[in-house]
């Protein structure tokens, strides 16, 4: 995957504890898929920063951050993501975190932060986000359901992954409402 081709110049600076590779996301408007390989902390939050301002200033504000191979962020890699939101939220764009690992996710949910971004399973998931924007997901939400494993009531404001207040088990909650472990 050559990131030259996308944004040219975006290879010339790189970091041995991030990789970052990109391409279009087809179907979505101004839409990249910024894949992650690594992990974010104090230390390299600041070259996070400045290679993905550069693929928003080069156009793309309709960010979709695979983070499959993420091994972990720190409050201040989380602080990144929230900081690209401020930035493409006024352009009309919006940030999808995709394939989060749960070691990684719990770092989000602990910090609060589970709520303010789009969490999704799929790059399927991720690309029907955007050609539908967010008006799909409102319909149900927020809902109350039942955890699966301790029956303690909790209430979503939308799809996603959360953590049960009751057991802490990991829960999936898709589009429909519908409630799995995960």
């Amino acid at each position: 995957m050559d990131n030259n081709v996308v944004i040219p110049g975006f290879d010339n600076e790189k970091d041995d504890s991030l990789a970052i590779n990109l391409r279009k996301a087809e179907g979505v408007q101004n839409g990249i898929f910024i894949y992650l390989s690594g992990y974010i902390d104090t230390y390299n939050s600041s070259y996070f920063q400045k290679k993905v301002t550069q693929v928003i200033e080069a156009g793309y504000i309709n960010l979709i951050f695979n983070c499959s191979s993420l091994n972990y962020v720190s409050s201040t890699g989380i602080g990144s993501f929230t900081v690209f939101l401020k930035m493409v939220k006024p352009k009309g764009g919006d940030v999808v975190l995709l394939e989060i690992q749960p070691k990684v996710y719990e770092v989000f949910q602990l910090l609060g932060f589970s709520q303010f971004f789009n969490i999704k399973n799929t790059a399927d998931e991720a690309i029907a986000f955007f050609s539908e924007g967010t008006v799909s997901t409102s319909s149900i939400f927020p809902l109350v359901i039942s955890c699966p494993v301790c029956s303690k009531k909790l209430r979503a404001t939308k799809s996603g992954r959360f953590r049960c207040s009751g057991c802490k088990s990991i829960l999936a909650i898709n589009e429909n409402g519908e409630v799995s472990l995960g």
